[in-house]
């Protein structure tokens, strides 16, 4: 399993690659005057996506990596299982495959 770690800046800050195929990841947006934190989960083994398609948001807050709820999404993304439950959560049981 590939975990990268990227430095503070825009867009993605931590990356991994999923059992299956497809990845996570933590972007933080830096547009508006407080930054957002993301938490998504792309299920496709391959990077191109349909056009208008965006991996699914698990998780966001309000800060970026140095926010005191930055550990919380952290700790969110680099755990299978609790992936797995808010996928659920997101798209219902009748729909996970």
């Amino acid at each position: 399993m590939v975990e990268q770690r990227f430095s503070s800046g825009v867009g993605a800050i931590y990356r991994r690659e999923l059992p299956g195929g497809g990845y996570v990841a933590i972007d933080v947006e830096r547009e508006r005057e407080l930054a957002r934190t993301r938490v998504s989960v792309e299920r496709r083994a391959e990077d191109e996506r349909r056009d208008g398609h965006q991996p699914v948001v698990i998780a966001e807050a309000d800060g970026d990596d140095r926010s005191p709820g930055f550990t919380d999404l952290y700790r969110l993304a680099a755990n299978n299982a609790a992936i797995a439950r808010a996928l659920l959560e997101i798209v219902g049981p009748e729909h996970a495959d």
